[in-house]
């Protein structure tokens, strides 16, 4: 017979996730027996998506997998009291499915954050006696706090307080990067808990083959260095302007291409204007389907972060996304994910915050061969189908979650 697995996550699709549908279906594939239960889908606007309305339980089965949509409160502004309200909504919801309506599960792999569905799980462990498999995608509180969605002190250390509740809870703890082991560990988690599995990228829409024709708005006969993705305060994308801007005389064949959007665009286009740097290009975002058509274009592929000590055990979702496309990374971002790059020989680290680091990384892609960058790009496609692909990531998982029988 199956096992059974409930997977409890509070997003899925047709909302951007690694962990929803495809993730599920895979365990379907490895001969899991699998249910989600998740919300009403409204993130990231706060708004329930068209074709959907709440209601008490709403059951449909999508490639094998049963999904069962629960009511939330649909909320994903600025307002830490409409995410708190959210989140507790989707908690209730489900631990009530979860204790007197789900089939009784073997194992219930529960998605983190919220840190509030990790709650619920550890309830319906309790109450049920099934074992619970907890997958950290953000460190709490850290995150809050590195974010500003929390800045009451008070507040960061009650979460503090629940999350080590929680962990204590939780059968196996699995977690993005090896800093985040690290961290738990300190945090006084056992290591024999703890699990590392790299998470994957969305494979369907990136692709490293050959492109047709250049996309739209893309430079033509240059150098291109690609950022792709969201353009926020966390970016600090400023010092990239600054490394091109350093660039302009001494390599100029060089053109930086930001391609998305965020609440920094503006703010990096009139500095640009202001200062008069050429060599950079804004395009605007893009369905994530035509994204490959942008990363394949490019020459090499840029990473970067502000220096920030959760930043460093932390690995950016760009990075899975970039070797999958097989280019050279420029890896501005420092710790486990400059780790990774080293690990794979696929490109070269930088400091980040550091215009001139970046700039003499860009100097130092520019002078390889041809066949030299190829081995790059070729090595980025090799170590993300051995270790980061979704075949590789969920393939850990199926034996995780078979080394959990008899927990009770």
């Amino acid at each position: 017979m199956a096992k059974r697995i409930l997977l409890l996550t509070q997003w899925c699709e047709p909302e951007p996730t690694l962990k929803g549908l495809v993730f599920a279906r895979e365990l379907v594939n490895q001969g899991f027996d699998v249910e989600i239960v998740t919300g009403f889908p409204n993130y990231p606007g706060g708004k329930i998506y068209p074709g959907y309305r709440i209601k008490l339980v709403q059951k449909e089965v999508v490639d094998g997998v049963r999904i069962t949509r629960l009511p939330l409160y649909p909320s994903h502004n600025r307002s830490a009291l409409g995410r708190v309200i959210n989140y507790a909504s989707f908690a209730s919801a489900s631990l009530v499915y979860g204790l007197f309506f789900a089939r009784r599960p073997n194992l219930i792999y529960a998605y983190h954050p919220p840190l509030t569905v990790g709650l619920a799980a550890s309830l319906i462990r309790f109450i049920r006696r099934v074992p619970v498999v907890y997958d950290i995608q953000d460190m709490w509180p850290d995150t809050l706090r590195a974010t500003g969605m929390f800045s009451n002190e008070k507040a960061l250390r009650v979460v503090s307080s629940v999350c080590d509740y929680v962990y204590r809870q939780m059968d196996k703890i699995v977690v993005l990067s090896p800093g985040f082991k690290k961290l738990l560990i300190q945090r006084g988690v056992p290591q024999e808990k703890i699990e590392v599995i790299y998470n994957w990228c969305v494979e369907d829409a990136i692709s490293g083959g050959a492109v047709k024709a250049t996309p739209a708005g893309f430079p033509v006969g240059k150098f291109t260095v690609l950022f792709a993705g969201n353009m926020g305060r966390a970016q600090a994308l400023t010092s990239v302007l600054e490394a091109a801007q350093l660039l302009m005389n001494k390599a100029r064949n060089v053109s930086f291409v930001f391609l998305g959007g965020g609440l920094e665009v503006e703010h990096l286009k009139n500095i640009a204007s202001e200062k008069k740097i050429e060599n950079v290009v804004f395009l605007p975002p893009v369905p994530m389907s035509e994204v490959g058509a942008y990363l394949a274009a490019a020459d090499a592929l840029l990473v970067h972060l502000r220096k920030e000590p959760l930043f460093r055990i932390t690995i950016p979702s760009k990075t899975q996304a970039y070797m999958a496309a097989g280019k050279p990374i420029i890896m501005a971002v420092d710790g486990d994910a400059a780790d990774l790059v080293k690990e794979a020989g696929c490109g070269f680290i930088a400091e980040s915050e550091n215009p001139q680091d970046i700039a003499n990384s860009v100097l130092r892609m520019i002078a390889l061969d041809d066949s030299e960058r190829e081995l790059m790009a070729e090595n980025s496609r090799r170590f993300y189908s051995d270790r980061l692909s979704l075949k590789a990531g969920v393939s850990r998982f199926s034996a995780l979650f078979k080394s959990q029988n008899d927990k009770f």
